[in-house]
């Protein structure tokens, strides 16, 4: 059984200094409400994964202001692309500027704005290295779907929020996010296509690899 203190989750969590620019789009997408930023432990995260596969092909559900994609771009090599798929054009505008800001050309993302079960099944199968799930949690299995078909094998799906405020963890909570969640992460986990993980990072980030 883990001896982890909330002292140690704290140091976890800021271990990784946040670059200025993140910070700057963490800001607009909590100004916005409804656009709550990955945390910095689970971005950070997402930078290792980036780098540790190369990710070359990159798809991410839930622009936000940007901060997730900053991340993301910033452990993708040079030639990198990143698709990133959110219903709100306010959304985008915040986070094409963050990548601006922080020196992206426009040619490293491709950002479409529509609602992502209708823009997924336009998209290639196997075709991905790396697909980001973090928007609407009752979206999520539908996402899932989709992005082990999206996913190369080898490829990794990662998945934010999957603790949901320490609510997944406690079984006396049955409300319908987190029992969607819960059980999706059951699902995950017993899928023979994917080598599955749950990390304790920010609220919790599932990451699991494409058999």
């Amino acid at each position: 059984m883990s001896t982890l203190r909330p002292a140690s989750w704290t140091y976890t969590e800021e271990f990784v200094t946040e670059p200025e620019v993140i910070e700057n789009a963490r800001r607009r997408g909590l100004e916005f409400g409804d656009a709550s930023p990955v945390g910095t432990g689970a971005g950070a995260m997402l930078r290792v994964v980036a780098a540790a596969v190369q990710a070359r092909h990159v798809v991410e559900i839930g622009t936000g202001a940007g901060t997730s994609g900053l991340w993301l771009l910033s452990g993708m090599p040079d030639d990198g692309v990143l698709t990133t798929i959110d219903s709100s054009a306010e959304h985008q505008r915040a986070a094409r500027e963050a990548y601006a800001e922080a020196g992206y050309a426009h040619q490293r993302t491709r950002v479409i704005t529509g609602d992502a079960a209708e823009v997924l099944p336009r998209m290639t199968d196997g075709a991905y290295d790396l697909v980001v799930i973090d928007a609407d949690k009752s979206g999520y299995p539908t996402y899932v779907e989709h992005a082990i078909r999206l996913l190369r094998p080898g490829g990794v799906l990662a998945m934010d929020n999957m603790l949901w405020h320490d609510q997944v963890a406690d079984p006396a909570a049955r409300d319908a996010t987190t029992s969607t969640l819960r059980d999706l992460g059951k699902a995950l986990r017993d899928n023979d296509q994917l080598t599955t993980t749950l990390l304790p990072v920010s609220d919790g980030l599932l990451v699991a690899v494409k058999r």
